[in-house]
């Protein structure tokens, strides 16, 4: 057996007990929400305004839902595979379920499949394939394609040609980051639909190669210089990968949040002393994608370790308003009293651990430390219901829902586990995008 058919056989062979629906509910809610808040952003507006001129099919809507949702950077995070799921995910799930008439079930069952396939395979690709291909963008189509085997009731054999045809669909390069360009949001979108559109052909009879990871001309061979391919198929008896995926407190690229997470501390043990040198130790992957000391937008902001814990240090909170054009002018003077290094523990603990270390020398000479091994929205400091329930209703509202109708959302989504006939959330959120 291939490696894909090995893991359409883990998937399915996995239980999903009524506490996986619920877990898989909550990360439907954080999905959907982060959509709604991306879609009255600046780049939101873009996104719109093409959708508003193209004749858009199911599919190409789900494109466009996935973009929305990996806009404001407040979308889920899985350590192992450096993938968000949910951004890929739940639009297929979600829109492909109300075209099949799925239970509110069903469409939790095919979210925590393709949640799965996706961060099974991404934590095979190896840290080099990071440097250069966006994991979510490449291993999306993966995910995507399994969430819509599953709904489309595709047989074992169809389910390996659709994640073949997915896999060799799969790109999405980190040179945006160069410039700031929006193809970030592009990767998301594409690798749902990909993904969707792979299930449909393989439903229809079109053959995928059943050696698209492995394979002398396949996926790990094309892409990734140190895969680890025993990763996919690594403790089957875990718990799904959905449980295991993170859930973003703040507006900013994940691996900024350890460092945030230290700082917001600081920022309490400072009582208004005034700061002369700050010294942050973490891992490569935060200087390979957020080291950008002087960010120019909004987005180059996000994924700027250097203003995140600057602004963090300075307001106390990071919220949606932490990147603006006013929040970069605030921060620029302690951002350049900021030095990084890659060191220890947190080299080496990751991707498992996600970890920083802040200290922070204030002119009084005063010394402030503080670490994290890991951050809060990890499983390990897992958000609880009130607290994603809270987030959502921010998100919601921040994308123009009124309370009421956010409040009635959120009760929507967290009963799809006993809902015979799933509400129209994919198609009321496209009727929500018309108007704005």
């Amino acid at each position: 057996m291939s490696l894909t058919q090995e893991l359409i056989t883990l998937i399915r062979n996995k239980p999903i007990s009524s506490s996986d629906l619920d877990q898989a509910a909550l990360f439907s809610l954080d999905a959907v929400a982060t959509a709604y808040a991306g879609s009255v952003t600046p780049v939101g507006r873009i996104l719109l305004d093409w959708a508003a001129g193209a004749d858009l099919d199911l599919k190409r809507e789900a494109l466009l839902m996935g973009a929305l949702t990996h806009v404001t950077e407040t979308d889920d995070l899985h350590r192992a595979s450096v993938t968000h799921p949910g951004c890929v995910v739940l639009p297929t799930a979600l829109a492909l379920g109300e075209k099949t008439g799925a239970s509110g079930e069903q469409v939790l069952g095919a979210v925590l499949h393709g949640f799965e396939a996706m961060c099974r395979i991404g934590a095979a690709v190896g840290p080099a394939h990071y440097r250069t291909w966006h994991n979510t963008s490449t291993c999306g189509p993966f995910g995507s394609a399994m969430a819509a085997a599953s709904l489309l009731d595709l047989s074992d054999n169809q389910a390996m040609n659709a994640l073949g045809n997915a896999g060799t669909q799969s790109s999405g390069l980190w040179q945006f980051m160069e410039s700031g360009a929006m193809s970030k949001h592009l990767h998301a979108g594409r690798a749902s639909e990909s993904g969707w559109l792979a299930a449909e052909l393989a439903a229809a009879g079109l053959t995928g190669p059943a050696q698209i990871l492995e394979g002398g001309k396949g996926f790990f061979a094309a892409t990734c210089p140190d895969p680890i391919p025993q990763n996919i198929l690594r403790q089957p008896e875990d718990e799904w990968q959905l449980a295991l995926t993170s859930i973003k407190p703040w507006p900013s690229c994940r691996h900024t949040h350890p460092i945030i997470d230290c700082a917001l501390e600081i920022h309490q043990l400072l009582d208004r002393e005034q700061v002369s040198e700050i010294a942050i130790k973490t891992y490569q992957a935060v200087l390979d994608v957020c080291d950008c000391r002087h960010p120019e937008t909004e987005y180059q902001a996000k994924f700027s370790l250097y203003h995140t814990a600057a602004i963090a240090l300075t307001d106390g909170q990071v919220g949606m308003n932490s990147f603006d054009a006013d929040a970069r002018r605030r921060s620029e003077k302690l951002r350049r009293a900021i030095r990084v290094s890659r060191d220890e523990p947190y080299a080496s603990n990751y991707p498992n651990s996600w970890g920083a270390e802040v200290t922070v020398i204030a002119e009084s000479g005063a010394s402030f430390k503080v670490s994290r091994k890991d951050c809060k929205g990890d499983p390990e400091l897992a958000l609880d219901g009130d607290e994603m329930r809270a987030k959502a209703m921010g998100l919601l509202q921040f994308g123009g829902l009124e309370a009421q109708r956010a409040t009635q959302l959120c009760n929507e989504i967290l009963a799809l586990p006993t809902t015979q006939d799933a509400p129209r959330i994919f198609s009321n959120f496209m009727r929500h995008l018309s108007g704005l």
